[in-house]
């Protein structure tokens, strides 16, 4: 192992909280959520529906658990949502559609990229007895699987105007939304009129310890109470918690674009690297999603040369591997990870 400092890569989920995020959850006004009187959590929720121009918010401890209340809100056992098959609802919550809520995922593997209206028009199953019934569609925006890439708001405008028309409800997975944001100029509030609902993490890029929300209709978040009930998700004095949520969205949301940057210079270095290359295509937000090929190893074998120099990426795939930019990575670390996979991949050719 080098004896620098780790670069870690893996997530943007392994960030730490700031100087200065400590002391907003040390400082932190507290009450108990579940009996609605937490005062942080209470802010950070209006702060969050306000910013995204919905009525209301509920914090909860994850974003799998603002998904999977959001499709508790729109379905009822034996209905059907629509969604890609690499989406987070569907690919990595532990089959929670089927085994929470009784409700079959319909995967529709998009003809570029990211789905479009053209993908799912003619998808919305008959009112027939002998079908599902299809009640929601869902997007993830940034669309992890997809290389972080951003879905166009025309198509997500287009492809939400067919559900309208076809009675459908949909809901957002904005696990990365911000990145999206901070990417195309685009606020949150536009993004999310679309969607009657949308899940929202702290714990990602925006660099807090814990947790997600849930933003929609009064109506529909009273309801998604009940649900986090159900699933354990009530917190007691979670403003210490919240604290560090509210510190991350009202300061760490502009400096996503140093996180962007910084996976630029690890993206050119893919693609001057030998043996690797960007498995999706350019990348757009924090996100370098990298195609192995069998020359230089497997990925778990050219992941283990990295994390012996000091780097860590994430094993996601037999040969692929994926490096995440965020709050603890300075640009320095980007550049000595980039330099490594210059390095490493002719080595390993050798």
């Amino acid at each position: 192992m080098s004896s620098s400092p780790v670069v870690d890569l893996r997530s943007d989920t392994v960030t730490r909280p700031t100087a200065a995020m400590r002391r907003a959850m040390a400082e932190a006004e507290v009450g108990d959520d579940v009996l609605n009187e937490d005062p942080t959590v209470l802010r950070l929720q209006e702060r969050t529906a306000e910013l995204f121009g919905k009525e209301a918010a509920l914090f909860v401890p994850s974003g799998t658990m603002a998904n999977q209340i959001a499709v508790g809100l729109h379905c009822r056992p034996g209905d059907e949502l629509v969604c890609d098959p690499t989406a987070h609802v569907y690919l990595w919550e532990g089959g929670g559609i089927s085994r929470l809520w009784g409700v079959t995922p319909r995967t529709i593997e998009p003809e570029h990229g990211l789905l479009q209206l053209g993908d799912l028009r003619g998808k919305a199953r008959p009112d027939d007895s002998h079908y599902a019934r299809t009640r929601l569609i869902c997007l993830e925006n940034t669309q992890n699987r997809k290389g972080g890439k951003v879905h166009p708001i025309t198509s997500v405008a287009e492809i939400a105007g067919w559900a309208r028309a076809h009675g459908l409800a949909m809901h957002l997975d904005g696990a990365r939304l911000m990145n999206a944001v901070v990417a195309g100029g685009i606020a949150a509030a536009e993004w999310a009129r679309y969607f009657d609902t949308v899940a929202v993490c702290y714990s990602k890029g925006l660099g807090a310890p814990v947790g997600s929300a849930l933003v929609g209709s009064h109506d529909a978040i009273h309801e998604a109470h009940r649900l986090r009930k159900v699933l354990g998700g009530g917190m007691r004095q979670a403003g210490i918690i919240a604290a560090g949520a509210l510190h991350a969205l009202e300061n760490h949301v502009e400096r996503l674009a140093e996180d962007h940057r910084n996976a630029q210079i690890l993206a050119r270095a893919v693609e001057e690297s030998p043996g690797l290359s960007l498995e999706s295509g350019p990348v757009e937000t924090n996100l370098v999603w990298i195609a192995v090929e069998p020359g230089l190893g497997t990925a778990r074998e050219v992941a283990g040369r990295l994390k012996a120099e000091g780097v860590l990426v994430s094993v996601l795939g037999a040969q692929v591997i994926r490096a995440c930019t965020h709050l603890d990575v300075s640009e320095a670390d980007a550049s000595r990870a980039a330099d490594l996979f210059r390095r490493l991949a002719p080595t390993a050719q050798a």
